[in-house]
């Protein structure tokens, strides 16, 4: 579909890392732009870039049916991460919470366009070298993010199939950039004290994923009939090793170059022994191990993007080390280093 000044782009979690690049994005591109926020949300760069806002949540049917009239296309970003908690609280989010927005989305009568960013999280956690969208979505996960996000990305699927929904998944890896409130923050504090080590040698691939990358992906896919129905792997053109990763955070940021590790099998034995502790004592706050830790910090995660290139004609902007300049000059703006 050819984006005109006809058309409305609906965003949830537009206050988010990726909602708001998107967001950014979008008008900059001039498109008529709407984001459906929480009454507590910081809307002040929504503001700034002429976001029209609706006051709501996906849980209420008034301002849902608000938030999409007129809308045409729709980019769901909105998600609860984390790592730890009961997966009541992560399934009610993302999976209630997107059926009750594709229901609203598919009774609005104007919508073309259905950009689900799911995660490369909802695949096996294990060493992965060249895992294609042909690997089935695995419903056991390590948490309840991974859990409810493999539920949502079939959830989507199903409504594609069954209701004609003209729907598009994409499964992005660990998306870093400026605005990241999660995961860099903590990153930085640790590489700063010194306090990060490496689960194994630290030669293993991360799936970097750069925000604007995954935001020129987004738009491809709004854009490229091609892509109605498909599933889509996201992530930067060039993957680098936990170690590449982690000293590129300390030499943008200044700091010493993190020298410590952990044998990764005695790590997998803790982090076991640890989660099961923590949830026999009702622990609100992840273990210091975690077998999220142990995905992010010590297996292989290589995941093909080929269909994305030939399907999408992505082809990722911004190379790792440019992309890892500008999230620290952020940070370093932001006075967080």
């Amino acid at each position: 579909m050819q984006l005109t000044d006809q058309d409305l782009l609906l965003i949830t979690g537009a206050t988010g890392l990726v909602g708001s690049h998107l967001a950014e994005e979008a008008r900059q591109r001039g498109l008529r732009t709407r984001a459906i926020v929480r009454a507590s949300s910081d809307t002040k760069l929504l503001d700034e870039w002429g976001v029209e806002t609706v006051v709501g949540d996906m849980a209420d049917p008034l301002s849902l049916a608000q938030a999409l009239a007129g809308a045409t296309v729709v980019v769901h970003c909105a998600a609860k991460v984390g790592d730890w908690g009961p997966i009541d609280e992560y399934r009610q989010v993302n999976v209630a919470g997107l059926e009750k927005l594709l229901e609203a989305a598919e009774a609005n009568g104007s919508l073309r366009r259905f950009v689900h960013v799911s995660s490369l999280g909802v695949y096996e956690a294990r060493d992965h070298h060249g895992t294609d969208e042909t690997e089935p979505v695995n419903l056991a996960g390590i948490d309840g993010y991974t859990v409810t996000k493999a539920e949502a990305d079939l959830l989507v699927q199903k409504h594609v199939a069954e209701k004609n929904l003209p729907g598009v998944i994409l499964r992005p890896g660990f998306i870093y950039g400026p605005r990241d409130r999660t995961v860099f923050p903590r990153l930085l504090e640790r590489i700063r004290d010194k306090r990060f080590a490496y689960l194994g040698k630290g030669d293993k691939l991360v799936n970097n994923t750069y925000v604007g990358n995954l935001v020129q992906a987004i738009f491809l896919a709004i854009e490229k009939d091609e892509a109605l129905g498909r599933v889509f792997n996201i992530r930067d053109g060039r993957l680098v090793t936990k170690k590449e990763f982690m000293e590129a955070i300390a030499d943008e940021a200044g700091y010493d170059k993190p020298t410590k590790h952990v044998n990764l099998q005695f790590a997998k034995g803790l982090a076991k022994v640890m989660e099961g502790t923590w949830r026999l004592l009702g622990k609100k706050e992840a273990p210091l191990l975690s077998s999220a830790r142990i995905k992010f910090l010590g297996l292989n995660l290589d995941f093909s993007m080929e269909r994305a290139q030939r399907e999408l004609g992505y082809q990722p902007a911004t190379d790792f080390d440019a992309a890892m300049k500008t999230t620290i000059d952020w940070f370093r703006e932001q006075g967080m280093l």
